[in-house]
């Protein structure tokens, strides 16, 4: 056998390279490119695909969340009163809490320790040393209600400087999850002042509200004629992506996770509410959407989880947003 130098010197003598020219290489090179350039997609892909498949399941979690709700309480979660008022633990689980659906669900998502934060301290006036641990637990932000696509948990920049019943820190935490509010999309404005003056009387009557949670709702399976899989329970909600990350005011995601009823945790399925992906410089506080393409996933009020398409017809649309209209739904028009 002949050993590395001596093939080396053989070569050499009869003229042979042993190197790249500068063309060999720039070939090469341009290979690879060509080659990365087709993996990169197939990669970004798979990624993406698994990143639908985890917002799936944190849906899947948050519907299940939502029925044991259901099952513990014998009610949906309740609507809170207003964008003016906090989640308060000793309020309880009905028309008297004044706060998000997502703060209701907390136990049921091995949350507990948060739900629990600043209670043992009912009545009103709310204690200031109450008032500043609700703002403590407004700045935590949940992992379950992030979609990975989108962005991971976080805080961000709040334009609300008051609430009634707690503090107004300078960040709150967010959420990319929504709960049924319906076809309906009334002002924001049913608040009160106190916790002795928040009455039915505030509020539309509960008869003219056709979705799965809003203000002081007790919505039970029962009121959903239309049967549960046929109706929108929680799913994806639409944002202007300048303002994921609190760079830009939206609307629908300026004001905290577990506050009362608004945009923030709750979304509509209106005639003019068309579903959208996640578009720059648009905002839109009522909508469905994503920062997925083709599709935004909703979860029914069956616990099952499906992709919806933005182009779906909006006469089905607002069917599966109204839980008691009557009329059929064709799940091929999803």
């Amino acid at each position: 056998m002949f050993g590395r130098d001596a093939i080396c010197r053989l070569a050499n003598r009869q003229g042979v390279k042993t190197g790249f020219t500068l063309v060999e290489l720039l070939v090469v090179i341009t290979i690879i490119g060509i080659l990365i350039s087709l993996l990169l997609p197939a990669v970004q892909a798979a990624r993406e695909a698994a990143r639908r498949a985890q917002c799936m399941n944190n849906l899947k979690q948050l519907a299940l969340a939502v029925l044991q709700h259901h099952e513990g309480h014998g009610h949906f979660p309740t609507g809170g009163w207003g964008s003016g008022w906090q989640a308060d633990p000793d309020q309880g689980f009905g028309p008297d809490q004044p706060g998000s659906w997502l703060f209701s669900i907390l136990p049921y998502i091995e949350q507990d320790g948060l739900f629990q934060m600043g209670a043992g301290q009912p009545g009103w006036p709310v204690p200031s040393d109450k008032k500043a641990k609700l703002a403590e637990r407004n700045q935590i932000p949940v992992a379950l209600f992030f979609c990975p696509t989108r962005r991971k948990p976080l805080v961000t920049k709040s334009s609300r400087t008051w609430f009634y019943n707690a503090d107004a820190p300078p960040v709150l935490s967010r959420n990319d999850y929504a709960i049924n509010a319906g076809t309906l999309r009334p002002p924001m404005g049913y608040v009160g002042t106190n916790y002795n003056d928040v009455s039915d009387a505030l509020f539309p009557p509960p008869n003219s509200w056709d979705g799965i949670s809003f203000p002081r709702s007790q919505v039970t399976i029962a009121h959903v004629r239309d049967g549960t899989s046929n109706t929108y329970l929680v799913g994806e909600k639409y944002l202007n992506p300048d303002s994921y990350f609190g760079d830009v005011v939206d609307y629908g995601d300026d004001e905290g996770a577990f506050n009362g009823y608004n945009g923030d945790p709750y979304r509509w399925a209106g005639p003019n509410d068309r579903p959208r992906q996640d578009t720059p410089s648009y905002a839109n506080w009522a909508l469905w959407g994503s920062a997925h393409s083709g599709t935004f996933q909703m979860a029914m009020g069956d616990g099952s989880v499906h992709p919806i398409s933005y182009s779906i017809d909006m006469t089905m649309h607002g069917r599966l947003g109204n839980r008691k209209d009557g009329q059929p739904v064709d799940a091929s028009e999803l």
